[in-house]
Order: structure tokens, then C-alpha cells, then sequence
């Protein structure tokens, strides 16, 4: 490990640092350390630290925003990039780069001042352009692999590909990144002409909708587990498709495992109270999945990605 640590501080400086905590860096504000820690400024950058990891042979854990991730408590071994800056360029009027580490929101924020239509709807959305292409995010019945028209991708060693829309295998929740162990650069969105006045409102009614409907006042992930999925799985007549509401009708809501708590707000949150640790939220997450799977008979799946061996 002496040979990378030299490696990685000659490349990145003060910026590769060792045993750093990653609670502050998630939004469930929960989990232990990184043994290595690098934030990378640009996609030159996430290359070369894929580069040096494996040529030592060190694992290599991807961070971005620090949502929609639990951190185990034991923390992560080998080494952690953490996207971050970024920039995001007009293709003409119906396309956009943005690299990995832009975040969503302020992707939205740049096509609504210039104009450009197709994104506003997911204001609010947490996370970076990385993890939400990993995930393929949803929202209001969209997912967000259905704006993309193609990506840039660095395998594990660094080798860089372009890959169209079809070659990323999208599905509700998922892409082809999850299976590759490929790492996003930079995706292009499709965009059109549009009035920014309209664009905004459009954008102010999204976070209007989160606002009441979410607990964005508290520490969360995001959406824990999956919405169930027709020709996948069974739900009760009269339940609906909702894993939040599958939660809530099995009497969860509110209920508590140390510091963490099913939301009162909306039943597919868990909220950190600031106590909470990584076990205590993974305890909670499995309490309600077998009150779910006891009561209806429909086994919930996560999407928030587990990120370290638990303790």
C-alpha cells in the first residue's frame, strides 16, 4: 500500500487523504471511515485514480452526492472517489453534456436559464448526474435514462468508452453500470427550446410537490426501497403499487429502531434523528421489509445502495 499512497499523493496531493470519515459526506449522515479518500475535480482526475487503484490492486468505491447510499458503520476499504465540479456545455438546441460530478440540481438550473426545456421537472432531485444515471432515477413516472441519448464511461482501469442510449440497459431502477463496475464521466440529455419564465414555474411546482410530500427537514437517503413492479410482483387488490404506502398500511410509519425512523411524512423514508448509526437504519429496513412481506406478501427490494460491510 506504501507504493499507492505515494502514487495517489503525488496525483492528487492534499486531496488523497487517509481514514476520513464519510458521514458528513451522505445525506443519511451516518458511517465510518474511507482508508483512502480522493475528490476528484474532473474526469481527467476519476481516470487516473482508477488508473493507480488498479495497478495496486486496490478496490475503489464511487461517491458522489451521498445520497440514496448507507455507509456501514466499519466504513469502506480500499480507496473512495468523491466526484466533485464539473461542467456542463450546450450540444446545440437539443442536446447537453454534464459530467458525472455536476449535481442534478444544478443541471436543472443551468438548462432553465438558457432556455432549454426537458429537465425541469426534476428540481429538487438529490444527488449528482453519476448516481442518478447508476440508479436510473425516477420521478413523477419518468426515469431519467429516458432524457439520455449517450454516455462517456471509464472501466475499471481507466479505458474510456462511448455508449449509446440502448447500450446502457435501463430498466426501473437500473442500468448497466450496476452489473460493469463502469464509472460515468459524462451523459448527454435530451433538451428543446423553451421560455424560462414556464421553465421555472414548472420547476417550482416539483420542489412544491417534494416539499409536501417528503422529509426534507431531516437526514434521509431518499426512497429506501423499490416501488413494486407489475408482471414482477403481486399486490393486493385495493394496495397501491407504492412501497411507501405498502410500509405505511403494515403500520410502520413512525416506528423507531435507535435513532432512526420510518418518516411520518412518507413511509418509504427513513430519517436519521441524529443518533442514529448505519446499523440501526439497516435493522429498521429489515423490520420493514418482513412486516411487509407477513402482512401482503410482497418481499420490498432496496434502492438505496449499501456501500462497506456492515460491522
Amino acid at each position: 500500500m506504501t507504493a499507492f499512497s505515494e502514487a495517489l499523493r503525488k496525483a492528487f496531493g492534499e486531496r488523497a487523504r487517509k481514514n476520513v470519515s464519510l458521514a458528513p459526506m451522505t445525506t443519511f449522515r451516518v458511517g465510518g471511515p474511507a482508508d483512502w479518500l480522493v475528490e476528484t475535480r474532473s474526469s481527467a482526475e476519476i481516470v487516473t485514480a482508477l488508473e493507480l487503484a488498479h495497478r495496486a490492486g486496490v478496490a475503489v468505491t464511487l461517491l458522489g452526492g451521498g445520497s440514496n447510499v448507507l455507509v456501514s458503520d466499519s466504513g469502506v476499504r480500499g480507496l473512495v472517489i468523491r466526484t466533485r465540479g464539473g461542467e456542463v456545455k450546450a450540444l446545440g438546441d437539443s442536446r447537453v453534456r454534464a459530467d458525472a460530478a455536476v449535481t442534478i440540481n444544478g443541471l436543472v438550473r443551468w438548462t432553465i436559464n438558457r432556455g432549454l426545456a426537458g429537465l425541469e421537472a426534476w428540481a429538487g432531485t438529490p444527488g449528482t448526474v453519476g448516481g442518478a444515471i447508476h440508479g436510473n432515477a425516477h420521478f413523477g413516472g419518468g426515469l431519467v435514462g429516458d432524457l439520455v441519448t449517450d454516455v462517456r464511461v471509464a472501466a475499471v482501469d481507466g479505458t474510456m468508452s462511448d455508449l449509446p442510449r440502448a447500450a446502457m440497459a435501463f430498466a426501473y431502477d437500473r442500468s448497466r453500470l450496476q452489473q460493469s463496475g463502469e464509472v460515468l464521466l459524462s451523459a448527454v440529455f435530451e433538451v428543446s427550446p423553451g421560455d424560462p419564465a414556464t421553465l421555472r414555474a414548472q420547476a417550482r411546482e416539483s420542489l412544491a410537490f417534494r416539499k409536501r410530500t417528503q422529509p426534507l427537514d431531516s437526514p434521509s437517503a431518499g426512497c429506501v426501497f423499490q416501488n413494486p413492479v407489475a408482471g414482477r410482483d403481486v399486490v393486493p387488490d385495493g394496495i397501491p403499487w407504492s412501497a411507501g404506502a405498502l410500509v405505511d398500511r403494515a403500520g410502520l410509519k413512525g416506528v423507531a429502531m435507535g435513532g432512526a425512523r420510518v418518516s411520518p411524512t412518507h413511509g418509504n423514508f427513513i430519517v436519521n434523528d441524529g443518533t442514529a448509526t448505519a446499523a440501526d437504519i439497516r435493522q429498521l429496513i429489515e423490520r420493514c421489509r418482513a412486516a411487509v412481506f407477513e402482512r401482503f406478501g410482497v418481499r420490498l427490494r432496496e434502492e438505496i445502495v449499501y456501500l462497506g460491510e456492515p460491522a
